[in-house]
């Protein structure tokens, strides 16, 4: 298919396109550094460590991070997520989180608690999507250690009020763990003013970084309770067999992805030269243009909030007459409209919202670079296969 013709609607599972000067950086870095980072001193080398550098000092400010070595970069936001679980958790530990969940939140809490190591509470949502902070409290338990929350959920789009469930968690003395996937990036976060202790999210969706990149946010102490997955070389401290305990070298051993990496350091340029209100507000928009247009298709429902307020960019529904993997190729191919189906990684969700059975939800998701008019297209097409339900 041309590029020129595509409605690129699947920004919660990867951002596309990325801004001009990201894939500059990509194949510069490529063709003429092309050196790794922390092993050698010549001028290519140096400027592989400053890359890196970049790129992490640029996700710290826009985290609101005090230093950049708090951040910790993975391959993926499931990365960061089961860096944290897996180096977190302990035997009898008990872990409080929500049917709002990816799997990469649901699946290695599964694998902790059928080993016997962990128990956990699923706390409910209600219709739509959002968490009850009295739930939460409710669940919390004197073997709790951990609170792990998605911020924006991938199913409804609901976000969900992490500085209340953090201050409540804090003051039982669990660690509150932010699943950031589909927020960071489009939606402020400060983590010096929310009480997160440990932000998980993958660098290539709003952060609009290529793939293959991911992020951990480490608050100041909770290292010395997070044990490294993964142990080797840093290029620091070479003379002993043990892992470094420094940020970050604790957590990244081994070469870094540069490629990407210069990649993301240009990405958080654009962010922070953007604005992340701005780019909020633009998403805000095509939500709102959305779910208006949506809500009058006879026979369509859709899942999650009514309006933008407290809401990230996934708008996920249901049709009628259509299965939805059914109605997400008939949109490609009809329109040009590129969108997902099915439960998104997220079984709890559905079944909490009842679209289990039913094979899930169609899910759209703008982005920085969608327009209006693509909106709008989109949801003429829907509105026209609404007409002939099959």
């Amino acid at each position: 298919m041309n590029t020129n013709s595509r409605i690129y609607l699947d920004n919660a599972a990867t951002s596309w396109p990325k801004p001009a000067a990201v894939y500059d950086a990509v194949d510069r870095y490529q063709r003429e550094v092309g050196a790794p980072s922390g092993r050698s001193g010549y001028r290519e080398a140096v400027e592989a460590n400053q890359i890196i550098q970049h790129a992490r000092q640029g996700v710290a400010r826009l985290i609101g991070a005090a230093e950049a070595r708090q951040v910790v970069f993975t391959a993926s936001g499931t990365d960061s997520l089961s860096m944290a679980i897996l180096g977190l958790l302990r035997q009898g530990d008990h872990v409080v989180t929500t049917v709002c969940e990816h799997n990469s939140v649901l699946r290695p809490l599964r694998a902790l608690a059928d080993a016997e190591i962990v128990s956990v509470s699923y706390v409910p949502c209600d219709g739509q999507g959002y968490v009850a902070p009295d739930e939460v409290q409710k669940a919390l338990r004197p073997a709790t250690r951990l609170v792990a929350v998605v911020h924006g959920s991938n199913v409804t789009g609901a976000v969900q009020p992490v500085e209340e469930i953090g201050a409540m968690s804090h003051e039982h003395g669990a660690l509150l763990l932010v699943d950031a996937a589909q927020t960071l990036g489009h939606v402020p976060i400060d983590v010096e003013r929310l009480p997160i202790d440990l932000l998980a999210a993958p660098a290539h969706k709003g952060l609009l970084g290529p793939l293959g990149t991911g992020v951990l946010y480490i608050r100041p102490k909770v290292e010395t309770q997070l044990k490294p997955l993964r142990l080797g070389g840093t290029g620091t401290q070479s003379e002993s067999d043990l892992q470094p305990e420094s940020l970050p070298d604790k957590y990244e051993p081994g070469n870094h992805n540069l490629p990407g990496l210069a990649g993301l350091a240009s990405a958080t340029d654009y962010l922070q030269q953007r604005g992340i209100e701005s780019i909020q507000a633009h998403h805000a928009k095509l939500v709102g243009q959305l779910v208006e247009g949506l809500t009058t298709v006879p026979g369509l429902t859709v899942q999650g909030p009514n309006g933008t307020v407290n809401r990230t960019s996934v708008v996920s529904f249901t049709l009628s007459g259509y299965d939805p993997q059914e109605l997400a190729a008939l949109l490609e191919t009809s329109g040009g409209v590129q969108c997902r189906a099915g439960l998104h990684c997220a079984p709890l969700m559905h079944r909490s919202l009842g679209t289990l059975q039913h094979g899930g939800t169609v899910r759209l998701s703008p982005g920085w670079a969608t327009t209006t008019e693509q909106i709008e297209l989109t949801v003429e097409l829907i509105a026209q296969m609404a007409a002939v339900t099959p």
